[in-house]
């Protein structure tokens, strides 16, 4: 079973994926959106659901530091909901906070330039969201 971590923005979405396997993530892509024109990517998302053999979602939930829900969280609610919609597939919403932090932090420390840092930091924070969550939540064998 394949798990698919995806890392919601207001400009684009960060895409890892599990290995087959399920003990590890490994970053996809980026993909960009808008959201004014309503568009989120899920023509994209639906390819890599087929080519990677998908069957669930874990997307970041931003959480403020005291466990509240703000703006940028019930927009990613909603996408949530019309990921499931569109796909079929359940989408479970994961704590995300600091997971950018962190993302910058080994990206820095892998050595990547600055100007290069802003187009990886979303699949890598793609990347530590379905991490974290798979480490707690091991993904069944088939």
């Amino acid at each position: 079973m394949r798990v698919m971590g995806l890392d919601v923005g207001s400009k684009t979405v960060g895409v890892a994926i599990s290995d087959p396997l399920g003990f590890t993530a490994q970053g996809v892509e980026i993909i960009k959106i808008d959201e004014e024109a309503e568009e989120f990517g899920f023509d994209r998302l639906g390819e890599l659901v087929k080519e990677y053999k998908v069957e669930k979602f874990v997307v970041g939930l931003p959480k403020n530091m005291n466990n509240t829900l703000g703006e940028r969280a019930e927009e990613t609610k909603e996408f949530q909901a019309m990921l499931q919609r569109r796909t079929g597939l359940e989408v479970v919403l994961w704590d995300e906070r600091l997971t950018t932090m962190e993302s910058e932090r080994i990206l820095q420390e892998g050595g990547v330039r600055r100007e290069n840092r802003k187009e990886r930091i979303d699949w890598m924070a793609a990347t530590l969201i379905l991490q974290s969550y798979m480490d707690v939540h091991p993904i069944p064998e088939k």
